[in-house]
């Protein structure tokens, strides 16, 4: 039974959603935005950080309870819903814990960074009958569900390839920052880390990957990850692709860029985390395209501005009126797709998807 919900299962009605944030650092500010976007829907009661300074921080700035350790937020508060803004490597074991004490989880990408956790999360949540979701942020801007809504109506007919684009930069000083960063257990590389949402586009655009071959590199960092990879991909449906990634752009973030090249259109998002449309032509004209104009937005952040679009339906999905649209298992395919790059760049071999039968 959740602490918060009554028996798991039900949704939260007549109330607003009790949320609990654990992680104070980077991302937090754009949860918190977020939740301030939803007065009606949610309020933070809790949050949490090892780190004091920023705990601190985050109570004076929200006024909610400050915790130490994510066991002792949950012994301590009434939230329904624990959002994860931890790093990537804890996200399974704090997700379990979570399901055992009844609540909710939002975490952020990646979900995990190996892909028998990854699945453990979600056996987890469905064991104590609490949802799971996955941040995938990337997917509500405009641009993007513009494009996805093209593919939806067929406009591109049989697409013939999709290259992606990740040219950032992140200075030794930025893994330098956390000792965790740039680390196998806690982070994970410029493919799972900084372009995981961009990994997600590969399979919620254009859809199931067939196959991947990759390399990646280390070439300025120091650091035991990659900081730059390329990867081949075949989806089922014959599609070809390509996927470059690095962060080590000069002097800034450069490009965060998809391009779709159909039998009857062409697309292309650019700017610096696909903010902007650049290219938008098909054969046939449709009542969408007059909104390409108003869709391309200006951006400092490779965040982008989908985060409160995300917890609208984070929030209707626990109150049980729509479906999750990235729950666990949506959060798997992605996890999975990552798993299959840094297996084929490891073993110099092709990998075949599903990695399971």
């Amino acid at each position: 039974m959740s602490a918060a919900t009554g028996p798991a299962g039900q949704p939260i009605l007549g109330r607003r959603i009790r949320i609990g944030l654990v992680g104070c650092g980077r991302i937090a500010d754009r949860h918190l935005e977020a939740f301030a976007a939803h007065p009606d829907d949610c309020e933070l009661v809790a949050v949490c950080d090892t780190d004091a300074t920023r705990l601190g921080e985050a109570v004076e700035r929200t006024g909610a309870k400050g915790f130490g350790s994510l066991d002792e937020l949950l012994a301590g508060s009434d939230a329904d819903l624990v959002v994860l803004a931890t790093p990537s490597g804890l996200h399974a074991g704090q997700a379990i814990r979570c399901a055992e004490a009844g609540r909710h989880v939002v975490t952020e990408k990646p979900m995990a960074t190996r892909w028998q956790d990854g699945k453990a999360m979600v056996a987890a949540c469905d064991a104590a009958g609490v949802q799971l979701f996955v941040v995938k942020q990337n997917r509500r801007n405009a641009t993007v569900r513009l494009l996805k809504g093209a593919i939806e109506a067929g406009r591109f007919g049989r697409i013939h390839m999709v290259t992606v684009n990740v040219f950032w930069a992140r200075p030794q000083s930025y893994y330098d920052s956390a000792p965790w960063r740039g680390t196998w257990e806690f982070d994970g590389g410029a493919f799972m880390n900084q372009a995981s949402h961009y990994v997600d586009l590969l399979d919620w655009l254009i859809g199931p990957v067939e196959s991947v071959q990759a390399f990646t590199a280390t070439l300025a960092r120091h650091i035991e990850v990659e900081d730059t990879g390329v990867l081949a991909i075949r989806w089922r449906s014959g599609t070809l692709g390509t996927m470059a990634v690095t962060m080590l752009t000069h002097p800034r973030n450069f490009e965060g860029s998809i391009t779709i090249l159909g039998e009857r259109g062409t697309v292309r998002l650019g700017g610096v985390a696909v903010n902007s449309i650049e290219h938008w032509e098909f054969a046939d004209s449709h009542p969408d395209d007059a909104a390409v104009a108003d869709a391309s937005y200006a951006t400092t952040s490779v965040y982008g501005h989908g985060h409160q679009g995300y917890y609208e339906n984070v929030f209707r999905a626990l109150r049980g009126t729509e479906l999750p649209e990235t729950d666990g298992r949506e959060g798997l395919h992605s996890l999975e797709l990552l798993i299959a790059t840094y297996l084929a760049a490891r073993d110099g071999r092709r990998v075949a998807l599903p990695l399971e039968y």
